[in-house]
């Protein structure tokens, strides 16, 4: 019996650190947003794991997660979020996680973030101008090399390095590209507040937005669409940028406002695609948006 005994606490023991020790061991991070974690999985490679909590094509205002996936943040190694109110679905899971003492980082904390055009509100759309994503990159490895246990801090170096030389190539290239714009066709109307960023980095004016609100979930009111229709007409612009995720039906509802002949093209603004959308990285994402802009 004694024998017995033993065997059974044994056994015990044995599934005890089974079910407890492979969240420490295996040092998960965490991130909210395709697109952090497409800039994560840069940065660590194979020497993390890596969990992302927003389904690829998906709306960072909107989407939420399951009790599991909660629970999940608090196990976590490290969470990577880009806070300055983005991910409204999951906010406060982040932040309790934080508050149980799961190591996180508010990427957007790090990029000198600027308030929205005609609002206090701060922009967490920094993603568009990628002289601050490289500014994001460091703090992630910084984090990651800090809080993730034994990871390898060789590997994760030079995986940064090198990535951030491409983000670096893709900066000089953008530049080139816009510079060679006229500068009265360097105007943008969006259907929503996403490219701030990128116009104060590569000298293009947003004239107007059609969402009056730096969330998607936000709906323009007639006297919103009027306005901007005028400022459309007035500027001459002849395509308006949709996101690529979102209906364009109220940048339409504009083009039709406005009275002239506009075109509504698709951009990947806030999530990456599958690997056959065009857009599956950051890097590819800019690149194409960039064209599209160019083009239109």
């Amino acid at each position: 019996m004694k024998r017995l005994l033993t065997a059974v606490l044994a056994g015990l023991t044995v599934l005890t650190a089974a079910a407890c020790g492979p969240t420490a061991e295996r040092g998960e991070i965490v991130v909210t947003t395709d697109l952090l974690g497409d800039l994560t999985r840069a940065v660590v490679g194979d020497a993390a794991p890596v969990t992302v909590l927003m389904a690829t094509g998906g709306d960072p205002h909107s989407f939420g997660v399951s009790a599991k996936q909660a629970a999940g943040l608090e196990q976590a190694a490290l969470v990577v979020a880009n806070g300055l109110g983005l991910e409204e679905g999951v906010l406060r899971h982040v932040e309790s996680a934080a508050a149980a003492g799961t190591p996180t980082l508010l990427v957007g904390e790090h990029v000198n973030a600027v308030p929205y055009r005609d609002s206090a509100n701060p922009d967490p759309h920094f993603w568009t101008d990628p002289g601050r994503v490289r500014t994001a990159v460091e703090a992630i490895r910084d984090r990651v090399l800090a809080d993730v246990p034994g990871i390898d801090a060789d590997a994760v170096r030079a995986r940064t390095d090198g990535y951030l030389a491409r983000l670096d190539e893709l900066d000089r290239w953008m530049t080139e590209r816009f510079a060679a714009l006229p500068p009265e066709r360097r105007k943008l109307v969006t259907n929503h507040h996403v490219f701030g960023y990128l116009a104060d980095r590569f000298g293009l004016e947003v004239i107007g937005v059609v969402l009056p609100s730096g969330s998607a979930l936000a709906s323009p009111s007639a006297a919103d669409l009027a306005g901007l229709a005028g400022a459309v007409r007035a500027a001459g612009v002849t395509t308006i940028f949709a996101d690529s995720s979102q209906p364009d039906r109220l940048a339409r509802v504009l083009a039709e406002q406005a009275g002239v002949r506009v075109r509504v093209t698709a951009l990947h603004t806030e999530s990456l695609t599958p690997p056959d959308g065009g857009a599956p990285t950051y890097l590819d994402m800019m690149r194409v948006n960039t064209d599209a802009i160019i083009a239109g």
